[in-house]
């Protein structure tokens, strides 16, 4: 029996949009509490993902996370950033303020329906098409070069690379039009011809193309996709040294039906995005979580459960959330430049 899921959206969606109405999210901005943060606190109706939409928020905003008290226990969601600029100052500029009330306030749009935060948008600006495969010595410029074959304009793109594997979501346009690639034929061929580039020698691993005529949240598709991809499983002559390696620890607080995570690591820009993306998209929610980045070494507690209300049962569960969680934090460290308008990670 087939089942209409995107009827089913709908009315998640028109759900959604009644608790919103009902309990409107707020937004205190203060600059004096802090000697040199901004703090942030938003409040708003709970609901599963709600944490990632708004740490996507001040990220996209290029803001940098210092510190951050996350309580999502029950129907209701609080948290508190401590934020600055790239530059280490409090957020002072009035548009830039404006902006996050009206990104997280009442009158926003940052809780996304779920077709959105998983696929894509309608663009007819380009053609978004996502690459999955094994790594290897010259993969991007043999896509470069398929590409350029096939009469298609890279506007911007975005790879990573990860334990062997490689992802990437790139942005194109038909040369002569300078618009989305609409002819299925054509994209027919884009898949296959890419495809056959992804997958090379590798008879183990496979690789994937997936295009669409759309835009969706760049890193966290990344994310996704090297998740779906297995990135996260080591292979037998990793060598990577266990100094260098993120410190992911996971322990059940039993009196509370809690797991707890526990990060320590050296710190970076958006590596509180990379983290909580990947325990929502690994189906757990946050309840509580405590954040410190103002120090070298990033420390980061989270408080979880299932989105079936258990805690992690059993050892092999707790590895792959090791597994997943480290993964995640690697997965920036490449910096590759190939197109003079592309972004590399």
């Amino acid at each position: 029996m087939e089942y209409d899921f995107s009827s089913s959206w709908d009315m998640d969606d028109e759900y959604e949009k009644l608790i919103r109405r009902m309990n409107p999210p707020r937004v205190v901005i203060d600059n004096e509490v802090s000697k040199t943060n901004t703090v942030i606190r938003v409040d708003s109706a709970n609901k599963h993902g709600i944490l990632l939409e708004v740490v996507q928020v001040l990220t996209d905003m290029n803001l940098i996370i210092r510190k951050a008290y996350i309580s999502s226990d029950g129907g209701w969601f609080m948290d508190v950033f401590n934020v600055t600029d790239q530059d280490g100052n409090k957020i002072t500029d009035e548009g830039v303020l404006d902006y996050i009330n009206k990104s997280l306030g009442a009158d926003s749009s940052f809780l996304p329906s779920r077709r959105r935060s998983v696929g894509v948008e309608p663009s007819k600006d380009h053609t978004s098409i996502e690459l999955t495969g094994t790594d290897r010595p010259g993969l991007l410029s043999e896509v470069s070069a398929v590409l350029t074959d096939l009469k298609c304009n890279v506007v911007n793109a975005e790879v990573w690379t990860h334990n062997t594997r490689a992802a990437a979501v790139m942005h194109v346009t038909d040369e002569a039009t300078g618009s989305a690639i609409t002819d299925p034929e054509r994209l027919t061929k884009i898949k296959k011809l890419l495809c056959n580039v992804l997958k090379g020698s590798n008879k183990t691993r496979g690789a994937k193309t997936v295009v669409a005529l759309g835009v969706t949240h760049t890193e966290r598709r990344l994310h996704q996709m090297m998740f779906a991809d297995r990135d996260y499983e080591r292979c037998d002559d990793d060598t990577l040294d266990d100094k260098l390696r993120p410190n992911v620890t996971v322990v059940n607080w039993y009196d509370k039906d809690y797991s707890v995570v526990t990060i320590r690591c050296k710190d970076r820009p958006k590596l509180l995005f990379d983290t909580v993306c990947t325990l929502t998209d690994m189906q757990y929610v946050v309840f509580h979580a405590n954040i410190d980045a103002e120090r070298p070494e990033a420390y980061q507690e989270y408080y979880i459960r299932h989105i079936d209300g258990s805690p992690v049962n059993s050892e092999a569960e707790k590895e792959r959330v090791i597994q997943c969680l480290e993964a995640a934090i690697e997965r920036r460290v490449s910096d590759v430049r190939l197109f003079p308008n592309l972004r590399f990670n």
